[in-house]
């Protein structure tokens, strides 16, 4: 099992430095898909990644969704965006 599949089951258990750790991954890698995944099951770090990458393209509908799907600091962002 590689490290990636170590990571990903341990974060599919509910381990949170797991999953923070493969957020990290993630990101560095572009792979926003699994960052959505991770975000979708309640990792914070995902969102912190997932809302720096739309704060910085100015994506308004990107941030409403990461705030949708529960992290509350994309609806911040979205704030002082909108002025």
């Amino acid at each position: 099992m590689t490290d990636w599949e170590t990571l990903r089951a341990l974060a599919d258990e509910g381990n949170e430095k797991a999953q923070d750790r493969l957020a990290d991954l993630a990101d560095q890698r572009g792979d926003v898909e699994v960052l959505n995944e991770l975000l979708d099951e309640g990792c914070e770090r995902a969102g912190e990644h997932l809302t720096r990458r739309a704060a910085a393209a100015k994506d308004l509908l990107e941030l409403q969704r990461i705030c949708d799907a529960g992290y509350d600091e994309a609806g911040e962002v979205l704030d002082r965006l909108l002025g």
